[in-house]
């Protein structure tokens, strides 16, 4: 501690990968390398989108518009974890993890249950 509201933490330790090997002053070389850019959207004011039409379907779930309106403020702050994050959805589209089993006698609430509660 240097004052009641301000200290220091050092880290004595060695930094090691999952399969043991030391990345000291190395560090890791990246698998994909997303360079750092600045990403400007396009003007967009003469484009015709389906909500323009006559006759559209509203949106029954604004989850898919808020993670969209999400990932678009996102490119433009970082657009390296921007990149990231699509990929890791790629993956996992791809490559899906099946789902854990809980101990038993544990059960999850489903979308519908948590639905019936609200």
């Amino acid at each position: 501690p240097i004052s009641d509201f301000r200290a220091v933490k050092l880290t004595t330790a060695r930094y090691f990968t999952p399969n043991g090997r030391s990345i000291q002053a190395e560090g890791i070389k990246p698998d994909i390398i997303v360079e750092r850019a600045k990403v400007e959207t396009f003007d967009e004011s003469g484009r015709v989108r389906e909500k323009d039409l006559v006759g559209h379907l509203d949106n029954t779930t604004d989850q898919e518009a808020i993670e969209a309106e999400a990932s678009e403020g996102l490119i433009s702050r970082d657009n390296q974890l921007y990149e990231a994050l699509i990929l890791l959805k790629g993956i996992n589209i791809i490559n899906p993890r099946p789902p854990r089993a809980l101990p038993e006698g544990q059960q999850t609430a489903s979308a519908d249950d948590t639905d019936r509660e609200s």
